[in-house]
């Protein structure tokens, strides 16, 4: 399929594969509004996510927009689960420390979580935030400091917050310079992304 590319397109592929971080994850758990989930999808593609994790237990599994996600989705892997245990037990099983956003005494500052470890950010419903199983279950909890009177940001931007701040981290590592991916990973995914 590569052959049915242009250079430049064949190219852009490369590039941006060569720079995915699956080191990086996500969860979103019960998120209401698909909005707020296609825009998260496009926040994962900038930084280089490239498997989101779906944790509904309560609400209906979401329809990703194209338009408000401008088809992110289309570039990232999406696994589905309706057991917390379960989702968080194959994290580990990957090597990834789990961190859950929850407003709370002994969650830690954003900014403090070395993100250039094996890190799974998980991310609340709107109205409830993250179920306690999640919270509890997490290897850390952790808070977006705010200074005004409102307590949280909207979820899509709070999402953007954390990934923005591991992007940074990683790059300042210089981990987007040389590809976490095998030869072999980094070839299945170019011919996979070919398709698309």
């Amino acid at each position: 399929m590569q052959q049915f590319k242009t250079d430049q397109r064949l190219n852009k592929i490369k590039n941006v594969i060569s720079q995915r971080q699956p080191s990086l994850t996500v969860v979103l758990e019960n998120i209401h509004d698909p909005h707020n989930v296609s825009a998260i999808y496009r926040t994962c593609d900038s930084v280089g996510v490239q498997k989101v994790s779906l944790l509904y237990n309560i609400e209906k599994f979401p329809r990703i927009s194209k338009v408000s996600s401008s088809s992110a989705n289309k570039w990232i892997n999406t696994e589905r689960s309706t057991d917390t245990k379960e989702c968080y037990e194959d994290l580990r099983r990957k090597g990834f420390r789990i961190y859950a956003s929850l407003l709370s005494d002994d969650a830690v500052d954003v900014y403090s979580i070395d993100m250039t470890e094996k890190a799974a950010f998980v991310f609340g419903n709107e109205s409830r935030g993250v179920s306690e199983e999640a919270a509890k279950n997490a290897d850390e909890v952790f808070y977006i400091p705010m200074r005004g009177m409102i307590q949280s940001l909207n979820v899509s931007v709070a999402a953007a917050v954390t990934l923005y701040e591991a992007q940074r981290q990683r790059t300042i590592k210089g981990m987007y310079e040389k590809s976490e991916l095998s030869t072999i990973e980094l070839d299945e995914l170019i011919d996979e992304w070919c398709e698309r």
